[in-house]
């Protein structure tokens, strides 16, 4: 399986992979479920290689982990998941 900060770059900067509508899905340990947010919230920071951030609904912009990931979409399909891990 391919590794999810590969999996993020390709959907970044592969053209003909990244077409379509695509959300990550990571496990909230406060709402304990799994978390879905649009791709196009994400923010990338050449600082943070490890983590992402996004803003929620509320304005509070957090910063995700990326073993905190726990599924990718496209269109709605689950595309990958993490291997091993249960909510």
């Amino acid at each position: 399986m391919i590794p999810i900060h590969q999996l993020l770059s390709r959907i970044r900067w592969d053209r003909e992979f990244g077409r379509g509508r695509f959300a990550i899905g990571y496990y909230d340990r406060v709402r304990d479920e799994i978390v879905r947010v649009p791709f196009e919230e994400i923010i990338f920071s050449p600082e943070e290689r490890n983590a992402v951030r996004f803003m929620d609904s509320d304005g509070v912009v957090h910063t995700l982990p990326l073993h905190r990931i726990r599924e990718v979409y496209r269109d709605n399909e689950l595309i990958w998941s993490r291997p091993g891990q249960s909510r």
